[in-house]
């Protein structure tokens, strides 16, 4: 499925309807340059699950866990990872592997540790089409 976003708000509510489909178990592989509006489309995304508080993407800290929704929502930016071990240290497997939904910023920094189906979210500009538009592409595999 391909989206297409000529703003902030248009990725903001794509990524809610994704989220109000959402099941447990899932895995969204996020992926994009940096300052494509992959925080605000996981902002939109935590929106369509019920999830009020505020969401800010967890560089420093690898993962943020929201329960306030219909679902968890276990939102990781692995980013800054030096080393998958370090996603044993913040205990992967029972998020991937849960009740709740993950949403990984940066997965193909992990891709030996992803479980064998994920939903992949790509995000891309093209300035030819306009400074706030991008493509949005969801692929299941």
């Amino acid at each position: 499925m391909i989206k297409e976003s000529f703003g902030p708000e248009d990725t903001y509510a794509f990524g809610k309807s994704l989220g109000e489909t959402a099941k447990a178990g899932e895995v969204y592989c996020l992926n994009g340059d940096l300052g494509v509006g992959k925080t605000v489309f996981t902002q939109g995304f935590a929106s369509g699950l019920g999830i009020r508080e505020p969401v800010n993407s967890p560089t420093f800290t690898i993962v943020q866990q929201y329960d306030d929704g219909r679902l968890p929502l276990y939102h990781y930016d692995v980013y800054r990872i030096g080393d998958v071990e370090e996603m044993e240290e913040v205990g992967y497997e029972d998020c991937f592997y849960g009740e709740g939904v993950c949403l990984i910023e940066w997965s193909e920094l992990i891709r030996e540790i992803l479980p064998a189906h994920v939903i992949s979210v790509t995000i891309e500009k093209d300035l030819k089409k306009g400074f706030d538009y991008r493509k949005i592409t969801v692929e299941e595999t």
